[in-house]
C-alpha cells in the first residue's frame, strides 16, 4: 500500500482533483472540498486522512493504527497511522465512502453542475443472436 495507490483510486472518481497543500501533503478534491489527505514525506506520523460516517469514525478509531485525524475528528476524520491498519479492500472502501460523503455535502448546485460535466455512458451493445 502506497500514496501512488491512494493517488490512482482518487483520481479515478469523477472529478476529483489533487493538488499538494500545507508543504508536503497530497490533497483530494472534489468540487473544492478535501476528501482524502496522504502526507508526501516518509517523516510524517500519519499515511492517510479521510471521511467517514459516526458511526464508523466510533468503530475504526478503536482499531490500533486508527486515529481521530487531527484537526479534523470533530468532522468525524480518520487518520491511519500506517498502511498495515487496515487491510487494503478496507481502505479503498473507506476512501470511495469519503468521496461519497463529501460529494453528497456539496451544494445541489454544484452537484448539478458536476453531473452535467460528466461524460454520458455509451449503451451496451446488444448481443445478437446466431444460428
Amino acid at each position: 500500500m502506497s500514496v501512488d495507490f491512494i493517488r490512482e483510486l482518487c483520481l479515478s472518481f469523477p472529478h476529483a482533483t489533487e493538488q499538494v497543500q500545507w508543504g508536503d501533503d497530497l490533497v483530494f478534491k472534489i468540487g473544492g472540498k478535501i476528501f482524502s489527505v496522504s502526507p508526501l514525506s516518509a517523516h510524517h506520523r500519519l499515511v492517510l486522512s479521510v471521511k467517514t460516517t459516526p458511526e464508523k469514525f466510533y468503530e475504526l478509531t478503536e482499531i490500533p493504527g486508527v486515529i481521530p485525524a487531527p484537526y479534523m475528528a470533530r468532522n468525524f476524520w480518520i487518520a491511519l497511522e500506517r498502511w498495515d491498519a487496515l487491510r487494503r479492500a478496507d481502505i479503498e472502501a473507506l476512501v470511495r465512502e469519503s468521496y461519497a460523503l463529501v460529494f453528497a455535502k456539496l451544494p445541489k448546485k454544484k452537484q448539478a453542475e458536476l453531473a452535467a460535466k460528466s461524460p454520458e455512458k455509451k449503451p451496451a451493445k446488444k448481443k445478437t443472436a446466431t444460428r
